[in-house]
């Protein structure tokens, strides 16, 4: 099995009588696109910080590129860039005066690193605009591009297309995708709204008051959130021995006692209807339904 490049294991993170993080065990893989979904306070910003070295845990280990000692972790962390709320920008300053300022400050060798990440973001004809005159897209891009100027391996992202409007998530979206297939950079990005997600990341872990309560890739979730017939009988059990049986039927979830999900025959229902019926099998209901992306993360957080 391929070893992840970026680790956490056990990770928790104490604050007085709040517990921010709570034994979180992520691995993200070379290629990946890893979307970090979680309500506000669930802990994803906490997690970031840990990582980038802003914060530090109370119990756990993380390694990166396989090193894990104070030292590793340091150098690991130089192939790293990241966007942890929201960067710095001076308002009187140009996107190239402040990434200049930045690549100075942080000790970043060669000027033309400043020059091919506002390429690389779609920012290099600004010219002599100011920072405060630039769209909230804009601003977004050049925190990006801030992210990008030390060439890094693996990019983190906190919320990084909240509050853009649906122009400016697709130009990040489309962006990330670039990034992650032309230059191979793996991604870790958090946000709230999981639908933001759904076109751009290939594996997704569900964060909620600290805990990590659930990862899987995106093919699972499409499954998970797939169309059904949703079947409402006096005996759930006994109709689904017979879906087996008589049709050959093995996609299905019995629910409750009374009710299944069924994930074949979508377009004929009355092929179960009459199932039932020959079968004395009382039939309260049939309907066709889909959970939707926010309603499976509603479930999974209880109704939260």
């Amino acid at each position: 099995m391929e070893e992840g490049i970026l680790e956490v294991r056990k990770l928790s993170k104490q604050y007085k009588n709040t517990k921010a993080l709570d034994k979180v065990d992520l691995i993200l893989k070379r290629g990946d696109i890893y979307g970090l979904v979680g309500k506000n306070g669930a802990g994803k910003t906490t997690l970031l910080r840990i990582l980038t070295g802003q914060s530090f845990q109370t119990e756990g280990a993380i390694s990166l590129f396989g090193e894990n000692t104070e030292e590793g972790l340091r150098k690991g962390r130089k192939r790293v860039g990241a966007i942890i709320e929201e960067p710095g920008f001076y308002s009187y300053m140009t996107a190239r005066q402040n990434l200049e300022y930045y690549r100075i400050q942080r000790g970043i060798p060669g000027k033309q690193c400043v020059q091919e990440a506002l390429t690389e973001v779609g920012l290099a004809d600004t010219g002599s605009k100011k920072f405060q005159d630039f769209s909230l897209g804009m601003k977004q891009r050049l925190g990006l591009a801030l992210a990008l100027m030390n060439k890094p391996e693996i990019l983190l992202l906190d919320e990084p297309i909240n509050g853009l409007d649906p122009f400016g998530i697709v130009e990040i979206r489309n962006l990330l995708l670039k990034l992650n297939q032309e230059k191979k950079i793996t991604i870790l990005i958090s946000s709230h709204i999981l639908a933001e997600l759904s076109n751009l990341v290939t594996k997704y872990g569900f964060i909620d008051q600290g805990k990590l309560i659930k990862q899987l890739s995106g093919d699972e979730l499409k499954e998970e959130c797939s169309k059904y017939l949703e079947v409402k009988v006096d005996k759930a059990e006994h109709l689904a021995a017979i879906l087996e049986t008589r049709l050959g039927c093995h996609e299905y979830k019995v629910t409750s006692d009374y009710t299944l999900q069924i994930y074949e025959y979508l377009n004929q229902p009355e092929v179960i209807s009459q199932l039932a019926i020959e079968n004395g099998i009382g039939l309260n209901s049939i309907h066709l339904k889909e959970i939707n992306l926010e309603d499976y993360f509603m479930q999974l957080l209880g109704g939260k």
